[in-house]
């Protein structure tokens, strides 16, 4: 992890001062987290328990099982119940899952194809984004029999950016699907 913790610390750190204008280092912005998230409408233990399994295999970090903060009568979900899980990632933890998540979506995609991602950049300060298959991992792959009920992904990204320029820049900086 060297290679890439140097490169985010160093180069990119760099490239920053070089493209924006900083009265103080500080400034520069950085990723500070990222917050991976399996989310269902209906609570079902067996399946929390599964998403809670998967999160720890992708991410080396216990999960944590969220729950619902509003009564929802639609979806009949009560005050208080379970409806995902979720893990935040920071420092080496998350410098290792970019590199797992880089490398599996490279290599099950072909050349020049699109990710199976889907994009929000309305925020200043955070890309959001899904991935439809998480089964591409293959921690995951290899156990199908536990993860095949596993919903889509929600991973976000947290960064101290400022402006919406600063995001963009940061994340083709760093190589990441827009």
């Amino acid at each position: 992890m060297f290679f890439i913790k140097t490169y985010f610390y160093k180069i990119l750190k760099y490239d920053l001062v070089n493209a924006f204008y900083y009265k103080n280092l500080m400034q520069v912005p950085r990723i500070e987290k990222m917050i991976l998230n399996f989310g269902y409408q209906k609570s079902n233990f067996k399946y929390l328990i599964s998403s809670l399994l998967a999160l720890e295999f992708l991410s080396t970090k216990k999960g944590k099982i969220t729950k619902s903060k509003h009564l929802n009568i639609f979806l009949k979900i009560k005050k208080g119940n379970p409806v995902g899980c979720k893990v935040i990632l920071r420092k080496a933890p998350m410098y290792f899952f970019y590199v797992k998540l880089k490398t599996c979506l490279h290599s099950k995609t072909k050349h020049r194809q699109i990710p199976p991602v889907r994009q929000n950049l309305k925020q200043i300060n955070s890309l959001t984004f899904q991935l439809k298959n998480p089964l591409n991992f293959l921690e995951l792959e290899s156990q199908f029999q536990f993860f095949k009920h596993i919903p889509k992904l929600d991973i976000t990204l947290v960064t101290s950016s400022k402006s919406q320029k600063e995001l963009i820049f940061l994340l083709k900086s760093i190589k990441f699907f827009l």
